[in-house]
């Protein structure tokens, strides 16, 4: 590698990323509600938040049952570096989790991580209530359990304007329709990853919701149920985190990671950057720099490569074909020389 490169390699970090994707802030810290200060209250939403927390780093309803948290179940303040309450309302228990401790418990117990670095969805969030019908906006007091269930869930979300003109489009005949091309036009001003449809509902006491999520080519639909607002964007929130972890997880154990050889054509300052935070949950390392060109080494599952690559914007490219060998005619009964396995490999451009 020339020195210019080793140079331009040591000046990435003072450039931003500016893909779409963002990083989660405060990912290790959760807030639980409290029905007062008690030792037991205390104890009852720490067991909580830890159980908030490895749902939200793995993205498995199973993983806090894994044999491998047993001891940090018993003793969870062995990675809290702090806690303390907060008034509301509601009144809320706030457990911030050292993340470095975190991740190599859950790293030792062989279960997924998804890393801080995640796709970003607008919500179209329409409330039908017993005083009428709301397309929820940002600034709207009604925006603020879905900020709320966001931040519980780690999800990056953003809301529309609901001025007048989407007002007219957030309908309930839109978000429930299988056709999102007119909200799939009407988000790109808000340049998320994706789009969350949500038709929420009152029934008595209780509220319903029918959800659609449009991220990638796959898209996504289920229904959720709670008590009240928040706890429908909570429950609506939480399934979608669910249905993206498995995307984006970086398994750790059991065979399901590989190393893999990645090139990347196209690249300029800013992308040296990008690519580096993207390539984080999967280690990669900086092999070679030619030109805009460049290869990394990385480890993990294929398609969760893909899908991360995707978060900025990336596109595949075919793979390269194997150069031609030129041999000599073999004598008789002479067995052919075997051939090197071609190394496992990805490529992308911008």
């Amino acid at each position: 590698m020339r020195l210019c490169n080793y140079l331009l390699v040591g000046c990435l970090s003072v450039f931003a990323l500016a893909a779409h994707a963002e990083t989660v802030n405060n990912l290790y810290q959760v807030r639980e509600t409290v029905g007062g200060q008690t030792p037991e209250e205390r104890d009852a939403a720490t067991q909580r938040a830890l159980e908030t927390l490895v749902l939200r780093l793995t993205g498995d309803p199973k993983a806090f049952s894994s044999a491998g948290l047993a001891a940090v179940k018993k003793d969870p303040q062995q990675i809290i570096s702090q806690y303390g309450y907060e008034a509301g309302p509601p009144e809320s228990l706030r457990v911030d989790f050292d993340p470095a401790s975190t991740d190599n418990l859950l790293r030792q117990s062989g279960l997924p991580t998804w890393g801080n670095n995640r796709p970003s969805v607008v919500v179209w969030w329409l409330n039908e209530g017993t005083d009428g019908s709301n397309l929820v906006g940002d600034g709207q007091p009604t925006a603020e359990p879905l900020r709320r269930a966001a931040q519980h869930r780690g999800l990056p979300v953003r809301l529309p304007l609901a001025d007048l003109g989407e007002q007219s489009l957030g309908t309930a005949k839109t978000l429930d329709g299988s056709d999102a091309t007119a909200l799939r036009a009407a988000s790109e001003r808000y340049g998320a990853d994706g789009l969350l449809a949500v038709h929420a509902k009152q029934d008595g006491g209780k509220w319903s919701a029918q959800w659609h999520l449009y991220l990638g080519e796959r898209p996504e639909q289920g229904k959720a149920e709670g008590d009240d607002p928040a706890a429908l964007a909570d429950a609506v929130l939480l399934a979608v985190s669910e249905r993206l972890a498995p995307r984006y997880v970086v398994k750790t154990g059991g065979g399901a990671s590989t190393d893999m050889s990645l090139q990347v054509e196209g690249m300029t300052l800013e992308h040296y950057a990008a690519l580096g935070r993207l390539l984080e949950p999967f280690g990669g390392q900086l092999k070679s720099i030619d030109g805009d060109k460049v290869v990394y080494k990385v480890t993990g599952n294929s398609d969760q490569l893909r899908a991360q690559l995707a978060l900025g914007k990336l596109t595949e490219m075919p793979a390269e074909a194997a150069p031609v060998v030129a041999t000599q005619p073999l004598a008789p009964g002479a067995a052919p020389a075997p051939q090197p396995a071609p190394a496992a490999g990805l490529r992308f451009h911008w």
